[in-house]
């Protein structure tokens, strides 16, 4: 086992209330896109409530903000799921959902494995992300950094890969 896990935060902001008709599809969608990671190899450990999603927990100082995070076995692990599974199909339909942000809405990060991330943590990283830009403590899939273990490559390929939304 590797020494270190990698986490990754992001966060939406839905077009309207998470009950409206607009947003059913994507609220539809929430149980079978987290069973879809749970199941995903590299899978480690997702945020959730116990109604089993994250949208009830907020952050950055938005109600209206939606987050979702996750710990991930490798890099490798994370991009595979979020750029070659079914994932896609759900993302494609982001902006029918939620607005475009102009600031980073996405944040990876290694963490010791067997520690999970927190709220907090997840918050610092996105704002130091938005105020530095890439470094070691806060990056993105297209700049990233290798884990502290460094057992792979710190940059997957994403040139065949296209965002999801």
């Amino acid at each position: 086992m590797s020494g270190h896990h990698l986490a990754q935060v992001n966060i939406a902001l839905p077009l309207e209330p998470l009950t409206s008709a607009r947003l059913s599809g994507f609220v539809a969608a929430l149980d079978e896109i987290n069973a879809l990671a749970d199941a995903a190899p590299g899978f480690v450990w997702r945020l959730q409530t116990e109604d089993g999603d994250a949208t009830a927990i907020r952050l950055l100082d938005d109600d209206r903000l939606i987050v979702n995070m996750s710990v991930w076995s490798s890099m490798t692990s994370l991009t595979e799921f979020v750029y070659r599974s079914d994932h896609v199909r759900i993302m494609r339909q982001r902006r029918t959902w939620f607005e475009t942000m102009s600031e980073a809405y996405q944040a990876l990060w290694w963490v010791p494995a067997g520690r999970l991330p927190t709220v907090a943590e997840a918050e610092q990283r996105i704002t130091h992300l938005r105020a530095q830009g890439p470094t070691e403590y806060a990056f993105t899939f297209r700049n990233s950094f290798p884990s502290p273990s460094a057992t792979e490559p710190s940059t997957p390929d994403v040139r065949d890969l296209t965002c999801p939304a």
